[in-house]
């Protein structure tokens, strides 16, 4: 079968654990990437849950503004547990 080359860019650290992570399982990033690459056509779909941090969902991105807006005005910034829980459900 042909051999053909495609190039993409990651940033270097992320490349770096890649290759760490490929080793420790006896593998090259070549053969993690062709592994995920033939599973994806195997089975139609990305092999894996892909979805949207809630971390950064629009209330809590809405708080850290205010909890920064806080802090440089050299306010306290207090939260609660309850406040946290709260942000980390929505």
């Amino acid at each position: 079968m042909a051999q053909t080359l495609i190039n993409f860019r990651i940033d270097e650290s992320t490349k770096k654990q890649l290759e760490q992570v490929c080793n420790e399982l006896g593998m090259t990033m070549s053969t993690a990437l062709n592994i995920f690459i033939k599973k994806v056509i195997r089975e139609k779909r990305i092999p894996f849950d892909v979805s949207i941090d809630p971390f950064y969902s629009e209330s809590n991105m809405k708080a850290i503004s205010e909890s920064i807006k806080q802090l440089e005005k050299g306010e306290i910034v207090e939260k609660t547990l309850q406040d946290l829980e709260a942000m980390e459900n929505e």
